[in-house]
């Protein structure tokens, strides 16, 4: 990484066709790597719904918030929340049971639902704190305060990725970075510049705008080569007096990657050469444009994509039109993404995460005249007990894992920290988390800090 200059050559190699004089040649960081042992998944696809849906909404039915609707908590139920919170609130949904493992859905997400033999419930997840930016880089980089890699950069750092010509890991939104953390949530933190995600703004649909800069109309590529020649004598000399410097490597990265991405970026986004079958499958909108994309990446050899999907489902209030409206524009979506893949056979080696920060209370949220609840009938955050699941990949389907109280609260059964859950991904990419590490400021970091089990019964 030190002679990262020196990469410009080899770009300009794979992209022009000949090597510049003078140029070394650089191995990337990127190229692909063996885990530790074999592994059962081989690429990943992160569905991240930040805000916090409600477990007790989604996937973890309660029959008891029916029975205590309108009543006070049981006094040995009183958990700390980031706000008050009132009586008792059912839920606003019905559920289902679907398939053969008879899993019950919420009628928000039959879609999801109608893949639920494929898919591991998660009903025992906890972490640290009810607040939504700790919370965001605990679940995407194993730590709340400190600036860490992303579980994206880990996997990259581990594995490399298969199509040089693209990313290995790319986070996909619709509107612009989010709030709770930024780009840290799927930055690199101290592991090269290379490892950081390349973020992609899924609302726009004309594919020159969605993929901005990747062909030029105006300069030949004869006057490209001269350009990066330039680039390369540059970084050379500056590199030459700032010896191993991050920055530069990272931006001499981000050079290569970028000469790579004009030879195969705008077909791998451009959703448009899909059979209308299968752009109808997933549905309308920035969703199901989301989730194509990320099928069409991890396809092309993409290692890790972390799709922001329905990315607002923090309902302080009026939670039954929210979490409806929040699910309406991605069940569809998600459901296709899965049976998608599984006719690919890419579902059994492709992990796909589902889930957001944390959970929400079984009991109504206090009006307290805030911007975000001032109508009532919202629930406030809980870190105590909450839903999450993962599918495909070497997880056992149709299977639910842990359990909350009767009011789905507090997870009682089979808890799993959001540490576990980094062990157990990283377990079924192929690598033992203890093991997986990278030395900075004087010792070795590991993405599960010096925490976390392999939560093995979601292996199948």
């Amino acid at each position: 990484m030190g002679m990262g200059a020196l990469a410009l050559g080899s770009v300009m190699m794979d992209a022009f066709g000949e090597m510049p004089q003078g140029a070394g040649s650089l191995v990337s960081p990127l190229m692909p790597k063996q885990p530790q042992f074999p592994a059962k998944a081989k690429r990943v696809i992160h569905l991240f719904l930040n805000g916090g849906p409600s477990q007790v909404d989604t996937f973890d039915p309660k029959p008891a918030l029916d029975n205590y609707h309108g009543q006070a908590l049981p006094e040995s139920m009183h958990l700390v929340t980031e706000r008050r919170t009132g009586t008792v609130m059912r839920s606003p949904f019905k559920f289902q049971r679907y398939g053969q493992s008879g899993i019950e859905v919420s009628e928000i997400f039959p879609h999801v639902g109608g893949c639920i033999d494929d898919i591991a419930v998660i009903r025992s997840m906890q972490t640290d704190v009810p607040n939504h930016t700790p919370s965001c880089l605990m679940m995407n980089c194993g730590d709340g305060r400190a600036v860490r890699p992303s579980l994206g950069s880990w996997v990259t750092y581990g594995l490399g990725t298969v199509n040089q010509n693209l990313p290995g890991f790319v986070a996909l939104r619709a509107g612009g970075y989010p709030n709770n953390g930024g780009a840290q949530n799927f930055g690199a933190g101290f592991l090269p510049g290379a490892h950081q995600a390349t973020y992609i703004d899924t609302k726009n649909t004309d594919i020159e705008r969605l993929i901005e800069n990747t062909t030029n109309q105006r300069v030949s590529s004869a006057a490209q080569r001269q350009q990066l020649d330039l680039l390369q004598a540059l970084n050379e000399g500056h590199r030459l007096e700032r010896d191993r410097n991050s920055q530069l490597e990272a931006r001499i990265q981000s050079f290569e990657l970028a000469a790579h991405m004009q030879l195969e970026a705008t077909e791998a986004f451009d959703i448009s050469r899909e059979p209308e079958s299968i752009r109808k499958m997933y549905g309308e909108g920035a969703e199901a444009r989301t989730a194509l994309i990320a099928r069409r990446l991890v396809e092309r050899g993409v290692r890790f994509v972390q799709a922001w999907i329905g990315s607002d489902w923090d309902h302080h209030q009026n939670l039954e039109a929210g979490h409806r409206g929040m699910a309406k524009k991605c069940d569809q979506a998600i459901g296709a993404l899965l049976k998608d893949l599984k006719q690919r056979d890419m579902l059994k080696d492709t992990l796909i995460i589902w889930g957001g920060e944390f959970g929400r209370t079984p009991t109504v949220e206090t009006v307290m005249g805030l911007p975000n609840n001032t109508r009532g009938n919202g629930r406030d955050h809980n870190h105590h007990g909450f839903t999450m699941w993962m599918a495909g990949g070497g997880v056992k389907g149709g299977y639910v894992h842990g359990a909350t109280d009767e009011f789905g609260f507090r997870a009682v059964e089979q808890k799993v920290h959001v540490h576990d859950l980094h062990a157990t991904i990283l377990h079924l990419l192929g690598f033992d988390h203890t093991r997986l590490t990278y030395r900075h400021a004087s010792r070795d970091f590991r993405l599960t800090d010096v925490y976390g089990e392999v939560v093995h019964q979601l292996i199948a």
